[in-house]
């Protein structure tokens, strides 16, 4: 995977200049179909490959399943600093529901760019791409390499992307020490003060079936302690919170919110990281302590339920697959002690899927670049670290050594909330945030030696 040439013309792509138009490029990325399943994401991949080699940059396409590739390409750097990666997912989840506007058309209207995909994560990818190609067409050289990765299969847990890129073509990689991806970067605004998290660890996938048994029988006769039975008892113990865990990076995270909001607000953040007191403030706070919930615990969600084959036989045997989210520094072992002691119960449980253990504590180094890039551009950003209590394919490039931090960044209006529009109908981005956000990567290339 070469530069062509050697070095690239600064007017290589000047006659379109895509990349000045974010908006634009992020309405093409929207109307290709790459919806997950079946995701598809070869024509859109082809496309942005012809993009980057027209701007002079020769990229690499690689795939597991022809129709399900990614693409990598890399911008040559001084070696003066470690190589950065951009990383970012094509596929997006089902356009279902009402919608405003075609979740394909990547209609214009508002000051919004509409689509599937919109906020996540074309729209990250349309920064990502437009920043790099402005690096491209500026002629410049960063201090460390830059590599753009675009990504197929996130949206199913990234085993044809993310994972196939970092365990079948990890020379792709070389030399990359930070990542951005998602999730994170946006603002949100509370008690007045507008925040922009980034993700700066997140929780691994474990997916477990517990399965219980007993006597099974006609079902005029009953059994009592059935299956069934022992079932529901497991299900109402998965309704109640595991134990609390204040993790470094939940601490980091909650300590600088705190210390950014009055005192009426501060207070009762400080105290979620008392373990003795977190799950009654937890509950005191409501839907406003939603997003600090997860971060301090490990969670187990009932999913699939199997039981019986007949209306009139009761099972012997049921089983419950359990979507569990581990904190840094827990594993498989770890969870499955505590789903025991909460159901009380004996339990037999079979580990379907279970990402290695990330690292108990993040790689900072970076984040002080990124936080500064933001506060130039909005001087009343407050950036803090986030524990992502979902999964990212920054998972997978943990595995290499890769520090990933979720920075797609969006100054969004304070009525628009991020998370409702993810997955729902009618998602959509301002088109200013695309400009922010493509403006904020470009000043991070330039200021890579100072991480």
């Amino acid at each position: 995977m070469a530069v062509r040439s050697g070095y690239i013309r600064s007017d290589v792509i000047a006659g379109d200049a895509l990349h000045e138009r974010p908006a634009e490029l992020l309405q093409r990325l929207i109307r290709f179909d790459t919806t997950n399943p079946p995701g598809a994401e070869r024509a859109c991949v082809e496309w942005v490959a012809s993009l980057l080699s027209a701007a002079g940059v020769e990229p690499k396409i690689v795939a597991r399943d022809p129709e399900r590739p990614s693409l990598v390409a890399r911008l040559p750097g001084t070696g003066s600093a470690p190589g950065f990666l951009m990383q970012g997912h094509l596929d997006v989840v089902p356009a279902e529901g009402d919608w405003s506007h075609p979740p394909f058309s990547g209609d214009i209207a508002d000051g919004y760019v509409w689509g599937r995909g919109a906020l996540d994560m074309k729209g990250g990818v349309a920064m990502m791409l437009a920043a790099f190609l402005r690096a491209v067409a500026a002629g410049e050289q960063p201090a460390g390499d830059v590599v753009l990765c675009l990504l197929s299969d996130e949206e199913a847990r990234g085993e044809l992307g993310a994972r196939f890129v970092v365990e079948e073509h990890p020379e792709l990689l070389e030399g990359v020490r930070y990542a951005i991806g998602e999730f994170g970067g946006f603002s949100l605004d509370i008690v007045g003060r507008r925040f922009y998290p980034m993700m700066v660890a997140e929780k691994q996938l474990c997916v477990v079936r517990a399965t219980v048994r007993g006597r099974a029988g006609h079902g005029s006769l009953p059994v009592r302690d059935a299956a069934m039975a022992q079932l529901g008892r497991l299900l109402s113990a998965l309704n109640r919170r595991l134990p609390v865990h204040v993790t470094p990076v939940a601490r980091s995270m909650i300590e600088a919110i705190a210390s950014e909001v009055p005192a009426p607000a501060a207070v009762p953040l400080r105290g979620l990281l008392r373990p003795r007191i977190t799950d009654l403030l937890l509950d005191r706070l409501g839907d406003r302590g939603a997003i600090f919930d997860p971060v301090l615990h490990n969670t187990a969600s009932a999913t699939i339920v199997r039981a019986g084959q007949s209306a009139n036989v009761i099972p012997g045997e049921a089983s419950v697959d359990i979507d569990c989210r581990l904190l840094p520094g827990f594993g498989p072992d770890d969870v499955l002690d505590e789903l025991r002691a909460r159901a009380g119960m004996d339990l037999e449980f079979d580990v379907l899927y279970s990402d290695p253990p990330g690292p108990a504590a993040p790689d900072m180094s970076l984040f002080p670049t990124l936080a500064a890039v933001l506060k130039e551009l909005d001087a009343e950003a407050r950036p803090v670290p986030l524990l992502f209590p979902a999964v990212s394919d920054g998972r997978f490039f943990a595995r290499l050594g890769i520090q990933t931090y979720g920075f797609l960044p969006m100054q969004l209006p304070a009525e628009l909330r991020f998370m409702e529009l993810v997955h729902a109908p009618n998602e959509r981005i301002p088109v200013d945030a695309l400009e922010f956000g493509t403006t904020a990567m470009h000043r991070v290339l330039g200021r890579l030696g100072g991480a």
